[in-house]
């Protein structure tokens, strides 16, 4: 990796990018992880590279419907295992959440690389199978473990497809998306969205896990029920015009 000097003013950004090339070297991440991660960045310039107090409440819901949920799921492609593999894995134990490694762009050798990875922090639950298949979808993300993603009624699904959150909505199941664009079709469709950027996310999570899980069962229940997707992401674009205004003056 390229020698980066934290008083950089773009040092998060360009270590970010770094993890990625890193991770296309590791044969973890796909090319096209890259691009992904572009947009994603552009969008967090917007944002002002900030967890905006929209995005902590949905944080804060999203931790909770994970905590309540009897089968709750940790979807994991190859952005996420280069980029936050450490944090993921702790949130996996704090949420008691196991991971599934779910690529869509597809090959055996990746998906072991990825679960190799991920045991080398920790991991004490992967599932890789892709012995069931989420309905109505026909790319290589359908098919995923039946002990996984399939069973589960909570996923929190970082860097999601459009298509496939619809697919996991229709089955029954609360979706968690932590997606940077607000206009977004996974944005629209989950059951949680945490507009924000992964790096800041997981460590939000993995605190609050730790401090919610001693909550009462309606204390997080009651959390959930007063969260509205719709008006989070309507102020995740009130957010980004107020700074886009404030930036213009």
């Amino acid at each position: 990796m390229t020698e980066i000097p934290e008083n950089h003013p773009r040092y998060r950004s360009l270590l970010t990018r770094d993890l990625i090339v890193k991770g296309i070297e590791m044969g973890i991440t796909s090319l096209r992880g890259l691009v992904a991660q572009g947009r994603g960045e552009a969008f967090d310039y917007l944002l002002g590279e900030k967890t905006t107090e929209g995005a902590f409440l949905a944080t804060k819901a999203a931790v909770a419907l994970m905590l309540l949920a009897k089968k709750p799921v940790i979807s994991v492609n190859g952005n996420v295992a280069a980029l936050v593999p450490g944090e993921i894995v702790e949130l996996s134990r704090e949420l008691k959440a196991p991971i599934e490694v779910n690529l869509f762009h597809r090959t055996e050798e990746r998906v072991q690389k990825i679960v190799r990875h991920l045991r080398g922090y920790g991991a004490f639950a992967i599932y890789s199978g892709v012995d069931a298949r989420i309905p109505n979808l026909s790319h290589e993300r359908a098919k995923v473990d039946s002990r996984g993603i399939y069973k589960a009624d909570s996923v929190l699904v970082p860097l999601e497809d459009g298509d496939r959150c619809e697919a996991l909505v229709a089955m029954g199941k609360s979706v968690i998306a932590i997606d940077l664009n607000p206009l977004s079709r996974t944005a629209q469709t989950a059951t949680v969205t945490i507009v924000d950027n992964l790096i800041r996310v997981i460590p939000n999570m993995v605190g609050l896990a730790r401090e919610m899980r001693l909550l009462s069962y309606n204390g997080l229940r009651g959390m959930i029920e007063g969260y509205d997707n719709k008006a989070t992401l309507s102020l995740a674009l009130e957010e980004i015009y107020d700074r886009l205004k404030t930036l213009s003056r």
